[in-house]
């Protein structure tokens, strides 16, 4: 028996608006049937959903996403796009309620991946490396995602509540924020560190503020776009430096007495920015990599080993760092200021895409119920 709070909940449509991945270049907004929330399944009314980088990629056709000879396709269609959403709770299937520990009426997030909970990596409690990988937005059977006006969250999701404090802008930003706390606490920056981040896109961003609340010596943040590196200054930055105009390897090492960076943060998926790094990166520094990329990079592993004997760290979405943003957006920790800086209805989609990555966006959202 679906639980609903009112009747005024109660009222649902038979049919929503999709944003459907059916291919490369070929996104659709479609109709489709509302579906109702089984066993441990929530129906959640979607707030809003960001346009994410991988999204952006996805639809380009990168072969990360679509596979080549090497690796076969990640993404498995039709799929409903988008995994950085957030809701209200509008209906639950049988025992949802007590599963997720959850009411109807809640704002509510679920964390991007779907977790098979069976594999060795859910046993052992390291959830977000799930052998099955299920990501909302990239698979169909699993794990349809948020580019829509309604959607489920599946049993097997982590779901964390939102207080009423927090605006459309920072509930927008908890799942990429979430991911920049990750990698930031991979690079376990001390206080006597210098540390480099490369991009400031909205991770990027989001790593500048967890980055200064780890109270470094020094934070210098790589960007070619002269509006992200004013916004990354204004966050806590205290030196940025445009590649385009300057030597960025000579000017970390002039500012490190030669030696270079303790700690290098890769988060601006331009392979050049990963030679970049191995180059103004101390010895024995710690290089974290988070990016997704839309092409292949090489480098000379020989640095890594024989020359500095680097830390290489891998980040990978946000274990455990969901309810941290949270957290900081309710304290005033974080700020969504300047970070969101479009926002397109369902119908616009096409709008959005073209928008991402212009010189004047970085967070794009689809809204998809204008109140």
């Amino acid at each position: 028996m679906l639980r609903y709070r009112n009747a005024a909940v109660n009222i649902q449509p038979t049919v929503i608006k999709q944003l459907v991945n059916f291919g490369p270049h070929d996104y659709r907004l479609v109709t489709s049937p509302l579906q109702k929330p089984q066993h441990n399944e929530l129906l959640v009314k979607v707030g809003a959903c960001g346009i994410c980088a991988s999204d952006f990629h996805c639809y380009h056709g990168a072969p990360m996403f679509w596979g080549n000879e090497t690796f076969p396709p990640y993404v498995k269609t039709p799929v409903v796009s988008g995994h950085e959403f957030f809701g209200t709770v509008v209906a639950a299937g049988p025992n949802a309620l007590e599963h997720f520990n959850v009411e109807v009426g809640d704002r509510v997030i679920a964390e991007q991946i779907v977790p098979c909970d069976k594999c060795r990596f859910c046993r052992n409690g390291q959830y977000w490396m799930c052998e099955k990988h299920d990501i909302y937005g990239f698979q169909k059977e699993d794990a349809d995602g948020g580019m829509t006006e309604y959607m489920l969250f599946k049993p097997t999701s982590r779901v964390h509540k939102i207080p009423a404090s927090l605006s459309l802008e920072e509930c927008a930003l908890i799942e990429p924020f979430s991911c920049s706390v990750h990698a930031v606490n991979r690079g376990d920056i001390q206080f006597n560190d210098v540390v480099v981040l490369a991009g400031a896109g909205t991770l990027g961003l989001g790593m500048i503020q967890a980055i200064k609340l780890k109270t470094p010596k020094k934070l210098i943040v790589i960007d070619t776009m002269p509006y992200r590196l004013a916004l990354a200054k204004t966050l806590g930055a205290d030196v940025v430096l445009n590649p385009l105009e300057e030597d960025v390897i000579a000017e970390v090492k002039a500012l490190t007495d030669g030696y270079g960076c303790d700690v290098y943060i890769e988060a601006s998926g331009n392979p050049a920015a990963v030679t970049q790094g191995l180059q103004m990166i101390r010895k024995l520094g710690r290089f974290v990599e988070f990016s997704v990329f839309s092409r292949e990079t090489t480098v000379d592993w020989s640095i890594i080993g024989d020359r500095k004997e680097l830390d290489i760290r891998g980040a990978h979405l946000s274990p455990g760092c969901y309810e941290t943003v949270i957290d900081l957006f309710s304290r005033k920790l974080f700020t969504a200021e300047g970070i969101v800086t479009h926002k397109f209805p369902l119908d616009q989609w096409e709008n959005a895409f073209d928008t991402f990555g212009t010189a004047e966006a970085v967070k794009v959202l689809l809204v998809p119920h204008v109140e």
